[in-house]
């Protein structure tokens, strides 16, 4: 089991309805995995932060948002330099159906991980898909393993959704990204670490056509914007275009703005309502008697 230990934030003590983990996993170490190691020797392990809104629900089996940040930033950029807390809050107001917001550091190295999974170094894939998710169900008491959990997040964090959601169609029921870096080149216009670094097993690893490509019949509902100031913008549009070509289904829009927080405030609605839509349509579907 990848995760060591679970440091859980005492309510009495912590901001309304936040929760903090402080999560030990060997997901995150980031020296080469091809190291032989003694037995006698404890597994080499990393220790990464997630914070969680509405973790103190008196609801069950309430639905997960994975929010995942870009380069520079850590388990409170959401929340601290986005807002994202008061988004949730103000169209909870409005009607929006209960969420919890999970937001987990990608694992802390360079100017970013890309949530891969690296050839030499952590599989931050893993951290995400695996620890995250087992530790929220674990210690939040109004999730379980009958949560729907959605994926959205912004820049490098929309590329992290836009290809972990393609790659685990299964796990997740709905992808929104914001300003997504759509491939791994991108990730060059934000960071001065060498692309060599983030090398994986598999060369078609790090990309989002691919996992598309690999799962296009059973891809969960995926939206994605951009800001026409966006250097990412041309991108965006490509990535659109192919996918039309493709035939996959999907919503892209474009708005005004660019690469920038005020940006992502505004629009985080957008992910919010489109999840919201999801949660209502499975509601509202006819339960499936398991008959065949």
């Amino acid at each position: 089991m990848s995760i060591s230990r679970v440091e859980v934030s005492n309510p009495q003590f912590a901001p309304n309805k936040l929760m903090l983990l402080t999560i030990s996993s060997t997901n995150l170490h980031t020296q080469s995995g091809n190291v032989q190691q003694k037995s006698a020797e404890p597994p080499r392990v990393r220790r990464q932060d997630v914070c969680i809104y509405n973790a103190y629900s008196e609801q069950k089996n309430l639905p997960v948002v994975l929010l995942l940040h870009g380069v520079y930033g850590n388990h409170w950029a959401w929340m601290f330099s986005g807002g994202a807390h008061l988004v949730l809050d103000k169209l909870r107001e409005q009607g929006l159906s209960e969420f919890v917001l999970v937001m987990p550091s990608d694992g802390g190295i360079w100017d970013g991980s890309a949530y891969l999974p690296l050839r030499k170094g952590g599989n931050f894939e893993r951290w995400i898909v695996d620890d995250v998710i087992s530790a929220v169900t674990q210690h939040v008491d109004s999730v379980s393993e009958s949560s729907n959990v959605y994926i959205a997040g912004l820049s490098m964090g929309g590329y992290g959704a836009l290809r972990l959601g393609s790659k685990y169609p299964d796990l997740f029921s709905g992808i929104s990204a914001h300003s997504a870096v759509t491939e791994l080149a991108d990730l060059s216009q934000f960071t001065q670490t060498d692309l060599r670094a983030y090398a994986t097993a598999d060369d078609n690893e790090p990309s989002v056509l691919y996992w598309m490509k690999q799962h296009k019949n059973s891809l969960p509902p995926i939206r994605f914007d951009c800001g026409k100031d966006d250097v990412l913008f041309e991108a965006n549009k490509a990535l659109t275009s192919q996918m039309n070509k493709l035939g996959i289904a999907h919503r892209f829009e474009a708005f005004e703005g660019g690469h920038e927080w005020d940006y992502w405030h505004q629009h985080l609605d957008k992910s919010l309502k489109f999840f919201d839509e999801i949660e209502r349509n499975k509601a509202a579907a006819p339960k499936q008697s398991g008959k065949k």
